[in-house]
């Protein structure tokens, strides 16, 4: 399913975007438990908090203006049609874990892990309830 062609309103917009930064948060853990082994890898994740920092900005934008502001951010962009360009960046802790404790750096990955497919259903659920009701007053 395209995501980005579901996007009718400025709630769903950002439940749209909330799932693609999952989405690519989720390929980038997979790999960082994956090369727990790998001589040399250099775990990466996506700038969460600024991620939540941008949703926040746009949801008070909503708030107040009933218009959805999102902004560019170094490591964050938003494109034309919906589109979401994600730069991951080294994650310190996770390399410094892999380093002096691979074990803890696993958990520490997984325990991610957990937490971003958490977001990403709970994103999806509140999307589906919403399609379900906007077909319900069609």
């Amino acid at each position: 399913m395209k995501l980005t062609s579901l996007a009718t309103d400025n709630i769903t917009e950002v439940l749209v975007k909330v799932i693609q930064f999952t989405r690519t948060r989720q390929k980038l853990l997979a790999r960082n438990i994956n090369n727990v082994r790998t001589g040399g890898f250099v775990p990466r994740d996506l700038p969460v908090a600024e991620f939540c920092a941008v949703l926040h900005h746009a949801l008070e934008q909503h708030i107040a203006n009933r218009w959805l502001v999102l902004c560019d951010t170094k490591y964050i962009k938003f494109g034309f049609a919906g589109k979401l360009d994600l730069k991951p960046v080294i994650d310190v802790l996770a390399e410094k874990l892999l380093r002096d404790d691979p074990d803890c750096y696993l958990e520490f990955e997984l325990n991610k892990l957990f937490e971003n497919t958490l977001n990403q259903r709970i994103a999806a659920e509140l999307l589906k309830q919403k399609r379900n009701m906007i077909s319900i007053f069609e």
